[in-house]
């Protein structure tokens, strides 16, 4: 058998064991961990935000048009419940969408120079956003596309 062939017939076999709910459960679960522990930094106990929070919002991340205190609350929030929604694979398409967002604003007014790492965050949101969560999913046992 030529090499060609088996290569082919390798990249079969992994397409068949590799399928789009494998890689939505691996990318929901992923980039749910990065902003759920980045929410997690910002809170003590369930969703009391921390001094330094409020201090790091007023110092490096300001925001335009958004008061540091609002953009401090809405980053916890977004980061503590969206990444579980992303878990579950409910509303997977809409919470990808609220994170891709999030990634714009840190990307554009915060970090503009970690571009590759918010790029790595896009691609896979992208997916999500494109592609839904999956078969593995609430979105799926609710018949949510």
């Amino acid at each position: 058998m030529p090499l060609r062939s088996r290569w082919n017939s390798l990249a079969e076999r992994i397409e068949q064991c590799v399928t789009h709910d494998v890689l939505a459960l691996v990318a929901r679960v992923a980039i749910a961990a990065i902003f759920f522990q980045s929410g997690r930094t910002k809170v003590e106990g369930f969703l009391t935000l921390t001094d330094s929070t409020y201090q790091l919002f007023m110092d490096e991340y300001r925001l335009p048009l958004v008061p540091p205190v609002v953009a401090a609350h809405m980053a916890a929030y977004v980061e503590t419940f969206v990444p579980m929604l992303l878990v579950l694979g409910l509303a997977t398409r809409l919470s990808a969408a609220v994170l891709l967002g999030m990634t714009t604003i840190i990307e554009i007014f915060v970090y503009p120079d970690a571009w590759p790492t918010h790029l790595s965050w896009a691609a896979i949101l992208l997916y999500l956003i494109a592609r839904g969560g999956g078969r593995v999913s609430l979105d799926h046992a609710l018949r949510i596309r």
